[in-house]
């Protein structure tokens, strides 16, 4: 699209919304319901196109993309009338009689960029909790991911008119011109480099945002945990989607006691998950692209590695890989790897462990596994981290009854559930007064003998 027919886009949207046109709470459930529906008509369509872009299963495809965002639809569905519904609370004795109440309002018009990692689901679960909020939409998910975005616009073009959701298209040009447009909210999923250009350019128009970033999520293996469950969990949420997760736990810290079990476990679980030959396991993924396969092979220090290792440019696919032997030096642990390689580092004790986890960039995601109750709470009050795990890995983000979202630089603001909700919507506080009723001890002249009354009402 060109500068000029976004900025219509956007015109048109934010007239749309000054029409009072999504202020209809029946219009709105009936938008999202017919998104639930044009989901799962279009659920074969939606794998095929994960397939082709990331080369995802079906099976993967519907339990961490459709499914999800099925189950979050389902959730602002059923909790509509709660979500939407004014909300009355206390009023303080001083201002007797009135009455008090929260309104939920909703932004305008509102900008969501979204990623190529997981393009369906992090796109459309936004998307939804923003309608359902009563906000327009201009959504702009990544070009890296065209086949999955084809089949969106068809699907949101079914359901929602252009002036209520609209989907631009495009890269960098596209990009800048999106935020060199006032909005009235922006979401945004991606790197730390582009989150931080979109918060710079945001602030130039006070407008609030909400940054999903990443960063470099730990994952601990105390002496106590059961090998064999930690190895299993860690596997599926290190190479899921070939690691190309947000919340994947990006290097592991293993107690030395028990690094040889650990590591003989993890390449055991490889095998069994993904195959003796991961490359040629059509449920296997590709990496995106290939300038990604490129910088994540560059990642794989040879003589660093425990099992795998292997590559296909081709294929643009990394054999699930294990690094042994890492230190905080190496090249793996300068940024986050996003892809399918496992640096382990071995320690022997939590306190530094969790000195030196305090010391980096705060992650996304932190990952205990251990029987040890008093550790796992002590590791998770001490360190700063977004949401996490004790003895599981990934599935915190797989829920719509907590929040989920970046602290320090791996982002800013959540969503899922009623926090989603909460994230497009402005509570506006509202008194309402009776007039038929007034106390005289707030306008002048002040009366001395008022100064006790006032101080009681006050303390």
């Amino acid at each position: 699209m060109t500068k000029t027919e976004i900025e219509n886009s956007v015109i048109a949207q934010r007239r749309y919304f000054a029409e009072g046109n999504t202020l209809n709470l029946s219009n709105r459930k009936a938008y999202l319901s017919a998104l639930y529906n044009a989901v799962k008509r279009y659920e074969g369509q939606i794998c095929d196109a994960l397939y082709k872009d990331l080369g995802k299963s079906a099976r993967e495809s519907y339990m961490c993309e459709v499914g999800l965002t099925l189950s979050e639809v389902s959730y602002l569905l059923k909790h509509f009338k709660s979500l939407t519904s004014k909300k009355r609370v206390k009023t303080p004795l001083a201002q007797f009689p009135s009455k008090s109440a929260i309104y939920p309002s909703p932004y305008g018009t509102v900008l969501i960029m979204s990623p190529w990692n997981y393009p369906f689901l992090l796109s459309i679960e936004p998307l939804a909790e923003a309608v359902a909020a009563g906000n327009t939409v201009i959504l702009k998910p990544s070009n890296y991911s065209p086949n999955t975005s084809a089949v969106m616009i068809k699907l949101l073009t079914e359901v929602f008119p252009p002036e209520l959701v609209s989907f631009v298209e495009g890269g960098r040009e596209e990009n800048a011109a999106l935020l060199d447009i006032k909005f009235d909210y922006i979401f945004f999923t991606g790197s730390k480099t582009v989150g931080k250009l979109v918060y710079k350019k945001a602030a130039e128009f006070l407008t609030p945002v909400t940054l999903e970033l990443g960063g470099k999520s730990p994952c601990i293996v105390d002496k106590t945990a059961d090998i064999k469950t930690s190895a299993k969990r860690i596997v599926f949420g290190k190479y899921l989607n070939a690691g190309q997760t947000c919340v994947a736990p990006d290097y592991i810290l293993v107690h030395e006691d028990v690094k040889k079990d650990f590591l003989n476990e993890v390449k055991k679980q490889i095998i069994l998950q993904f195959g003796s030959s991961p490359m040629q396991n059509n449920a296997y993924g590709k990496i995106i692209t290939k300038k990604h396969f490129d910088r994540v092979n560059g990642l794989i220090a040879e003589d660093k590695v425990f099992y795998g290792g292997k590559s296909d440019g081709d294929l643009q696919k990394i054999e699930p890989t294990v690094l042994d032997n890492i230190n905080y030096q190496d090249l793996c642990m300068q940024e986050e790897i996003f892809g399918p390689i496992m640096p382990i580092i071995s320690y022997n004790d939590i306190d530094k462990v969790i000195k030196s986890i305090n010391e980096q960039p705060s992650p996304l995601a932190l990952y205990i596994f251990t029987e040890d109750k008093v550790l796992a709470d002590k590791v998770i009050k001490t360190c700063r981290f977004g949401g996490g795990a004790v003895n599981d890995v990934v599935v915190h983000l797989a829920t719509f009854y907590m929040p989920f979202g970046g602290f320090g630089e791996s982002g800013m603001g959540s969503y899922h559930g009623k926090k989603g909700f909460d994230t497009f919507t402005h509570y506006k506080s509202v008194i309402k007064g009776n007039s038929k009723f007034e106390i005289d001890l707030r306008y002048q002249p002040y009366k001395d003998s008022h100064d006790k009354i006032v101080k009681k009402f006050l303390k």
